[in-house]
């Protein structure tokens, strides 16, 4: 079945960095266009940052541009954020997506989130 197991998350330090992984499987990977979303307490989830099926194209956030990365290995099946020069008010639980569009069907994956605190 399809899984996405998010890892790397846990509490930092105002201007610290964090490395997200993301491990998928049950699906083609190398296929699709895999996302790290965000949500805040009380706030919506957002789109965080994104990298199309062969990691040609990103884009990001204003809030996070220049401050992180995503990255994906095909080879590993794996998608990561690296997340730099972290402020307070990127603490939020952290949510890898996996998506793929077809004339005919959409196909999107969750993953169960991983939480991200940065306090001093």
């Amino acid at each position: 079945q399809v899984q996405l197991v998010e890892s790397g998350g846990g509490l930092v330090q105002p201007g610290g960095s964090l490395r997200l992984s993301c491990a998928a499987s049950g699906f083609t990977f190398s296929s699709y266009t895999m996302s790290w979303y965000r949500q805040a307490p009380g706030k919506e989830r957002e789109l965080v940052a994104a990298i199309t099926s062969a990691g040609g194209s990103t884009n990001y956030a204003d809030s996070v541009k220049g401050r992180f990365t995503i990255s994906r290995d095909n080879a590993k099946n794996t998608v990561y954020l690296q997340m730099n020069s972290l402020k307070p008010e990127d603490t939020a639980v952290y949510y890898c997506n996996a998506e793929r569009a077809t004339i005919y069907l959409k196909y999107n994956y969750w993953g169960q989130g991983t939480q991200v605190t940065v306090s001093s």
